[in-house]
């Protein structure tokens, strides 16, 4: 009822027309941000969108310090919650706007990902990486599947942990691991698609990847930050997202691409 009530409230504000807006980007959306910043900025003239991208739990830190970001997209619904709950973030605003997906990603030739989370017992598999799970949701949400297939002992000394996981797709992209757990956003990226093969990791077991956004104590009192909260909600913003590899809350997540 709250998060009704909020967005009644910001459709009933008169349109913004101008200002500067601070948003805290989880490193998945990197790929797809800059369209959503620019579809945000027609339907709002004047608006200027300044992104920062990076792993929700880093966010999550500075915006509790005071960090002046207005708008919080993390990759998942906790973070958010907990800047709520703290007071750093207006709890009636705290909505999901996707549903992130892992993909099994390398550029190795001798690894084929179609045999899915078996690849991972593979003895010629020596570094593997993911996202750290102690500050990015893509992290844990890669434990929690690689130990759901059984798989994480074959795994657990091999791991090159990224700070988000942008950086754990780069160290695929360089060499530094040969297979990653990444999300399919990233590879189904223009700058990367096509590039090497992946497999998309069922959802069958697996908590879903519910991704939150929330306006901050800063931004409360930006008119534009919940107008960028409502234009998330959109269809031109969730096709956006759905093309980029998101999910979309309340939409089935069959396990298929």
């Amino acid at each position: 009822m709250k998060k009704l009530l909020f967005l009644m409230m910001v459709a009933a504000m008169p349109l913004a027309q101008a200002g500067t807006l601070l948003v805290a980007a989880a490193s998945d959306l990197v790929y797809c941000i800059d369209e959503l910043s620019a579809a945000f900025r027609k339907q709002v003239p004047g608006a200027e969108v300044k992104v920062s991208t990076g792993a929700s739990g880093n966010f999550f830190a500075q915006i509790k310090r005071g960090a002046p970001f207005d708008v919080f997209m993390s990759a998942d619904m906790d973070y958010p919650r907990q800047l709520a709950q703290q007071g750093a973030a207006d709890p009636a605003s705290l909505t999901p706007y996707a549903i992130g997906r892992l993909a099994v990603w390398t550029l190795d030739p001798r690894l084929d990902p179609a045999v899915g989370m078996r690849l991972f017992a593979d003895a010629r598999l020596r570094r593997v990486a993911i996202a750290n799970p102690e500050v990015a949701p893509y992290g844990r949400a890669a434990r929690a599947a690689l130990v759901h297939h059984g798989v994480w002992q074959h795994v657990e000394g091999k791991l090159a942990l990224g700070d988000n996981v942008a950086q754990a797709a780069q160290f695929v992209q360089t060499g530094n691991a040969q297979v990653g757990i990444v999300s399919l956003a990233t590879v189904l990226s223009p700058r990367m698609k096509g590039v090497g093969r992946h497999y998309v990791v069922p959802q069958q077991g697996l908590a879903p990847l519910e991704q939150g956004v929330v306006l901050t104590r800063h931004g409360k009192d930006n008119p534009l930050a919940a107008r960028f909260l409502q234009f998330l909600h959109t269809p031109a913003a969730r096709d956006i997202l759905q093309r980029s590899g998101f999910g979309l809350p309340g939409a089935a997540a069959d396990g298929t691409e």
